[in-house]
């Protein structure tokens, strides 16, 4: 699609939109034709602009929205909408792009490789935030004719088309500083997918194929629990002894631990190994654009959005419910309390996550 501009004294400028099947990439040129008497000098610009994000309401859910950039040097860095307004964003790049980014979808300024650009931010009078990149200035002399040339991509964060289109352009699918745990899981994710053919029962079995991975560990944490429970009669007993003598009833289940050759912490430890993997999948699934309006079963028509009969809460907080019955309690009254208390805290807060979230 072209879009000509005349000069009178024989400037034309033509904008040249080119759509191609398969791909949210678009290639846009600006041509320059000078067939005036004088020489033309300028420079190409693009930009993008938006407003502040609305909030969306769900206080216990963060994705980003904002600009990104990428360069050789620094790689990937965020600016957010302060950032922009206080034109922090203001150098040269060779090799490296700009975006405005949210939760599922991008916008991406993608100059050609080994192109000179200067990337800059900034805010307008109306509040928009605006990051964008401008070339050198070029002359085009009389009778003579010029080309700039670059790429937009404007849609879904599909990591394939986008790892395809520019170096680093698939880190705007944002998993944080566990992005090494988080790939090799999306990848696993997409090959599950691939066979099944419902994000739903994917992530249930890739959830299946986590605890089959960490069988062991979660073997260990749950015998030295077993191991735990059985002395927590003897543990109150300790405690009615010594009553408010915390130094000495600390030291006679020491001694009981060692006699018993019972490690207090280890129905802990396999856990905290497991943490960064199940917070890695966490961000997968919560940045995963296929999840959006993607079905599941009955009711379940859309994993992107919360559970509109809040069923998968429910289960969810029941199950943690459960899960703690079978943990030994803690000595402390008070500890206990709150942990009998947290599956509530946690069934309210998930009742407003997507469902996909809360299903895994």
């Amino acid at each position: 699609m072209d879009l000509t501009w005349n000069s009178e004294d024989g400037l034309r400028v033509t904008k040249r939109y080119t759509f191609n099947r398969g791909t949210h990439a678009v290639t846009l040129e600006h041509l320059v034709n000078n067939q005036s008497d004088t020489a033309w000098s300028g420079r190409e610009y693009r930009q993008l602009q938006r407003g502040e994000p609305v909030d969306s309401g769900n206080m216990f859910m963060y994705t980003y929205t904002g600009g990104a950039v990428y360069s050789q040097e620094d790689k990937y860095q965020k600016y957010d909408f302060e950032d922009l307004a206080k034109d922090r964003l203001n150098r040269d790049v060779v090799d490296g792009w700009v975006s405005m980014i949210q939760h599922y979808f991008l916008a991406a300024i993608i100059p050609p490789r080994g192109e000179q650009q200067h990337f800059y931010g900034k805010r307008l009078s109306n509040g928009r935030a605006v990051i964008g990149a401008y070339t050198p200035a070029r002359t085009v002399q009389p009778g003579s004719e010029a080309a700039f040339t670059g790429t937009y991509y404007l849609g879904p964060k599909l990591q394939a088309e986008l790892e395809q289109l520019a170096e680093g352009l698939d880190l705007t699918v944002d998993y944080g500083w566990l992005v090494f745990i988080a790939k090799p899981m999306y990848w696993i994710l997409e090959q599950i997918q691939s066979v099944v053919h419902n994000w739903g029962w994917t992530i249930i079995i890739f959830t299946i194929l986590i605890k089959l991975a960490f069988f062991k560990l979660s073997e260990t944490s749950y015998r030295s629990m077993a191991n735990m429970r059985k002395l927590t009669p003897r543990i109150q007993a300790l405690k009615d002894r010594y009553g408010d003598d915390k130094q000495r009833m600390q030291q006679a289940m020491m001694e009981m631990y060692k006699t018993e050759k019972i490690n207090p912490l280890g129905g802990c430890l396999p856990m905290l190994v497991q943490i960064p993997f199940f917070i890695a999948l966490y961000w997968v699934l919560l940045e995963s654009v296929e999840l959006r309006q993607a079905p599941w079963i009955l009711w379940i028509d859309d994993l992107s959005i919360k559970d509109p009969y809040f069923v998968l809460p429910l289960i969810m907080g029941v199950s943690m419910f459960v899960q703690q019955k079978l943990n030994p309690p803690p000595p402390d009254p008070m500890q206990a309390k709150i942990l009998m208390f947290l599956p509530v805290v946690f069934t309210v807060m998930f009742a407003f996550f997507p469902s996909g979230l809360v299903l895994y």
